[in-house]
């Protein structure tokens, strides 16, 4: 990450992640991203995406990059460290890293997020008072 993120979320490594190997599935760490969001938006929101005043789009995740730099083990503690890497007319950017408790980056990873209107099924521009808690310009 080329900046300091924007948010930060620390998870505990379950039992229940863990391959027969005793690493983490690589199938588990979209779920410690999607974590990692959703925490950022109850934080930056103050409410959750479900509770929402009527007409607020939603958001969908459009695209997701990810790079698997090092193992993790159960019991560890990992942070989820989230920047803002873009902010487009109905998307946003954000490239994660995914860290241990030493500071070794575990995980790299970017996403494409869209708002989006689920009751006509299309994108929508990203409202103005939610772009600038994001801090996109």
């Amino acid at each position: 990450m080329n900046r300091e993120p924007i948010f930060i979320h620390r998870l505990d490594v379950r039992f229940r992640d863990c391959d027969p190997m005793g690493h983490v599935n690589n199938a588990v760490y979209p779920t410690y991203l999607e974590q990692a969001r959703f925490a950022h938006w109850r934080a930056l929101w103050g409410i959750d995406l479900e509770a929402l005043p009527g007409g607020t789009p939603g958001v969908i995740l459009a695209r997701l990059e990810i790079d698997y730099r090092r193992p993790a083990k159960y019991g560890e503690v990992l942070e989820v460290r989230i920047g803002l890497e873009r902010t487009g007319r109905t998307s946003f950017t954000y490239v994660y890293e995914i860290v241990d408790a030493l500071g070794q980056l575990v995980v790299d990873a970017r996403s494409v997020l869209v708002m989006y209107d689920y009751k006509h099924g299309t994108p929508v521009p990203i409202p103005d008072d939610i772009r600038q808690k994001l801090g996109g310009a």
